[in-house]
């Protein structure tokens, strides 16, 4: 059997559940209904979820310190620069970090990143290589290309 290439869930380890529930409600998600000390939010194709850093840990079956702070980002596409620098704006307004103002890149792309609350990586992104579908999902060569 093969693994099918796509990600179901992407969980983050957070220091404090209300406080990065609060700043992914800043940005205009939506939860879902879940048990207690979990925090969900479905996406296009795949959720995100919430959870304590130490229950993370805890679930792996190693200590809290060997999770680390890994070299990955999460990057959240949209059809425009201008939708680029009003997300920015947004989830500065929320709380993260602004790691990199929003500017051109060599590829030809528009671009920021900024931190969440527990220091996980988002990008956003205008890439005029690779357009939305219609409902935003992504592909790497974008939407209706012969």
């Amino acid at each position: 059997m093969k693994m099918e290439q796509r990600v179901s869930l992407i969980t983050l380890g957070v220091a404090d559940l209300g406080r990065a529930a609060a700043f992914y409600t800043d940005l205009g998600w939506e939860k879902v209904e879940t048990p207690d000390g979990l925090v969900v939010f479905d996406l296009i194709g795949q959720s995100i979820g919430l959870y304590p850093l130490e229950k993370l840990a805890e679930d792996m079956g190693v200590p809290v310190e060997h999770l680390g702070k890994g070299g990955a980002t999460l990057a959240h596409n949209v059809r425009s620069r201008e939708e680029v620098d009003v997300l920015v704006e947004t989830a500065k307004s929320a709380g993260a970090e602004i790691l990199r103002a929003p500017g051109e890149v060599f590829w030809g792309g528009y671009i920021a990143y900024f931190a969440d609350p527990d220091g996980h990586v988002w990008e956003i992104a205008h890439n005029p290589l690779s357009p939305l579908a219609e409902g935003g999902a992504f592909r790497w060569e974008g939407f209706g290309k012969s």
